[in-house]
C-alpha cells in the first residue's frame, strides 16, 4: 500500500526542491526521487492524496502538447512520461509527471494514473483523456485540450483587464483623495477658522470628512481588506450567500454583462468539446456545471440538463434558462437539426469571445474618462470648499 510523503531533495545544480510523492516506503521514495533526476535529502508521511502540486495553466499546456507530439510519433505512453519528466525543469510539474508515470508503470491507465493527481488535473481533463483512450483518439483529444487551455488562459486574461483596471484607476483616485483629506485639507484648516468669517457648509463638511481620514485612516485603510476576506469567509460557511454573491456579481452595471458573457463563452467551448470527444450531452453538461465558477448559471445549466433528460431538445432546454440570446439558440438548434452539434457549440464560443473583446474594449474607452470625472470632481470640491472662505473674506477687505 503506497503512502503520500513529503520529502526534501537536492537537484544537480545544489538547489533544494520540496515535493511530494507516493511510495510504499522511504527506499521506493528515494528511487523515485532519483529518477526525477534528485537526490532525496529526508522524506516523511504527509497528509492528502496525490503528488500536492497545483500546476499552472501554461505548464499544462506544455505537457499536453509535448505528450501529444510524441504519443503521435509513435512513442509509448511510459517513454512519453519519463521523456516529459527528465526534461522539464518546473519542479512542481517534474514531480508530477514522476507520479503519473509511475502509476503507468504500475499497470494503471493514463486517465487514472491523472486522476490520482486531482490538485494538477481536473475531473473534466481526466475524463477527456480517458474518452481519448477508450476512441484511440488519445493524440487529438491533447491536441485540443492544449488548443482548449490556451484559448483559456486568454480569456482569463481577458478577465483580469476588466477587473484590474478600473481597480488600479480607482486606487490612484483613492490615493489622492487620501492626501487631500490627510495632508492638504488639515494644514488649510488653520488659516481657514483665522479668517475671521462664516465657514460655508461645505466647508464644514470638508473639515469633518478630513478630520475622520486623520483620526480613523487606520480603520478607513483596513475596511477594503477586512469586507473582502469577511465576504469570502461568509460565503465559504454559507453556500446561500455564495449564491447571493454570484448573482449579484452578474447584476453589476457594466461589468456583470461581460463576466456572463465570458462564462457562457467558457462553457461553449468546453461543452463544444467535450461533446466533439464523445462525451454524452447530460455527461457534458454536468461537467460544465464545474467550469462555469458561477453558482445560478450552473444551476440554470442543471435545469437544462434535467429538461433534455426529460426530452426536451437541446435547443429548447437552453431557451428556457434565459441566458442565451435568440440568435445563439438559433444555432444550437441548426446544430441539432444537422448533426453538427459541437460546430454549432464552437460558434457560439466564437460569437460570445468576440462579444466579450469588444465589450472589454468599450468599457475600458468609458472607465477612464469616467474616473478622470470623479477625480475632477473631488479636486473641484476641495477647492470650492478651500478658496470660497478665502474669496468671500478678501471681498469684503475694504481698502
Amino acid at each position: 500500500m503506497s503512502v503520500l510523503f513529503s520529502y526534501k531533495a537536492i537537484d544537480a545544480a545544489g538547489r533544494n526542491v520540496f515535493g511530494r510523492a507516493d511510495a510504499a516506503n522511504l527506499l521506493e521514495l528515494e528511487q523515485r526521487v532519483r529518477r526525477m533526476g534528485l537526490d532525496l535529502i529526508v522524506g516523511f508521511p504527509a497528509r492528502g492524496k496525490g503528488a500536492g502540486a497545483a500546476v499552472r495553466r501554461p505548464d499544462l499546456i506544455q505537457f499536453c502538447f509535448h505528450l501529444e507530439q510524441l504519443i503521435a510519433a509513435g512513442i509509448s505512453i511510459l517513454e512519453a512520461l519519463a521523456d516529459l519528466r527528465d526534461s522539464t525543469e518546473n519542479q512542481r510539474l517534474r514531480a508530477v509527471i514522476g507520479a503519473v508515470a509511475d502509476g503507468v508503470e504500475g499497470g494503471q491507465s493514463l486517465s487514472q494514473a491523472l486522476a490520482e493527481q486531482p490538485e494538477a488535473f481536473g475531473k473534466v481533463f481526466v475524463g477527456l483523456v480517458r474518452v481519448g483512450e477508450q476512441t484511440g483518439k488519445l493524440p487529438e483529444v491533447l491536441k485540443s485540450l492544449a488548443a482548449q487551455m490556451k484559448w483559456e488562459d486568454e480569456l482569463a486574461a481577458q478577465t483580469r483587464r476588466v477587473m484590474m483596471y478600473p481597480l488600479f484607476v480607482g486606487a490612484i483616485v483613492g490615493l489622492v483623495t487620501v492626501f487631500l483629506m490627510i495632508y492638504l485639507v488639515p494644514q488649510m484648516t488653520g488659516f481657514l477658522r483665522s479668517v475671521g468669517q462664516d465657514i460655508p457648509l461645505q466647508t464644514r463638511i470638508l473639515i469633518r470628512v478630513s478630520a475622520l481620514f486623520v483620526d480613523f485612516w487606520w480603520l478607513i485603510a483596513a475596511a477594503p481588506f477586512v469586507g473582502w476576506f469577511g465576504v469570502k469567509a461568509a460565503a465559504r460557511a454559507d453556500p446561500a450567500i455564495a449564491h447571493a454573491l454570484d448573482r449579484c456579481t452578474l447584476a453589476l452595471p457594466l461589468v456583470g454583462p461581460i463576466l456572463r458573457k465570458i462564462v457562457l463563452s467558457r462553457f461553449a467551448s468546453s461543452f463544444a468539446l467535450m461533446y466533439a470527444s464523445g462525451i454524452t450531452v447530460l455527461d457534458a453538461i454536468r461537467a460544465s456545471e464545474e467550469l462555469v465558477g458561477n453558482r445560478p448559471l450552473a444551476a440554470a445549466l442543471r435545469n437544462a440538463g434535467q429538461s433534455i433528460a426529460e426530452g426536451k431538445t437541446i435547443a429548447a432546454a437552453f431557451d428556457d434558462t434565459g441566458l442565451f440570446p435568440p440568435l445563439v439558440v438559433r444555432m444550437l438548434r441548426v446544430g441539432e437539426n444537422t448533426g453538427a452539434l459541437d460546430t454549432a457549440l464552437a460558434n457560439v464560443g466564437y460569437f460570445y469571445d468576440r462579444d466579450v473583446r469588444e465589450a472589454i474594449g468599450r468599457l475600458q474607452a468609458m472607465i477612464e474618462p469616467a474616473l478622470t470625472l470623479v477625480l475632477g470632481a473631488i479636486l473641484g470640491w476641495v477647492m470650492l470648499a478651500v478658496l470660497g472662505p478665502v474669496y468671500d473674506s478678501i471681498a469684503k477687505l475694504r481698502f
